[in-house]
């Protein structure tokens, strides 16, 4: 079923599809529709889209027949839209050229020295980045926890690539759709630290993350006018501290 919600943050809106629905926010999916952030002279508001295959409270169920209708009308106009961009991006899943196939051949080895099977394929292409995508029954160990197995082989990769004279090109590797299920867990993430933030005017330091996870923390706070981060540690895995302002 669809359902789609509004807040003024996206954490009010995720909150509210949970008290509504009577689901967890495991239980279901999220889909941005709409920002627009909080200014001098504006509110802040996000809509979403709530994807979810779970019994929903009684109070939606009679709109669930209507709600899914109307998501796959809204689906449907936004895939006829984006088809031709789609297309550029995500192509031909065999390789193209020799140095694709040098790098398929390359992350199948690694993690056929691993001692798991899979496959590898191309996820999309980019003028300066080119997505590999492992398809594995073994893809849980792959990822390994908070990604970091993922990580390890996405590194070796790049540190391939660049070993072919390609050191303009940057290599992502993704497996189960983690890349993007771990970004939205981020966003979320930074606004229910951004909230606690706020409520106790102190601050939070987050585990240690990539330098990626790290910028998504970053951009998602950037504009909350009472809220600011920073980096802490050393090293490649460093801590994000988000704090309320006025305490630096």
């Amino acid at each position: 079923m669809i359902y789609e919600f509004e807040g003024r943050t996206e954490k009010e809106a995720i909150d509210r599809a949970a008290e509504e629905l009577g689901l967890e926010k495991d239980d279901f999916d999220v889909e941005i529709l709409e920002t627009q952030r909080q200014g001098l002279f504006k509110k802040g508001f996000v809509r979403i889209r709530v994807h979810t295959d779970k019994s929903v409270s009684p109070t939606f169920a009679g709109n669930a027949a209507e709600a899914e209708e109307a998501g796959n009308r809204s689906e449907g106009r936004q895939e006829r839209n984006t088809e031709p961009s789609r297309q550029a991006v995500f192509g031909d899943p065999e390789a193209k050229n020799e140095f694709e196939q040098k790098l398929i051949d390359f992350v199948t080895g690694l993690i056929e020295r691993m001692g798991y099977g899979g496959k590898v394929s191309v996820l999309f292409r980019e003028e300066s980045k080119l997505g590999l995508k492992i398809d594995s029954e073994f893809s849980s160990i792959l990822i390994g926890k908070k990604g970091k197995n993922l990580d390890a082989l996405q590194l070796l990769a790049n540190i391939y690539a660049g070993r072919q004279g390609r050191e303009d090109m940057r290599i992502i590797l993704d497996s189960e759709n983690y890349r993007i299920r771990r970004e939205e867990s981020l966003v979320r993430l930074a606004y229910t630290v951004a909230d606690r933030v706020r409520e106790n005017r102190g601050s939070i330091l987050l585990e240690p993350m990539n330098p990626f996870d790290r910028r998504l923390i970053h951009t998602t706070l950037n504009d909350i006018a009472d809220v600011e981060t920073k980096s802490e540690g050393e090293g490649l895995y460093k801590q994000v501290r988000v704090y309320y302002r006025g305490l630096r």
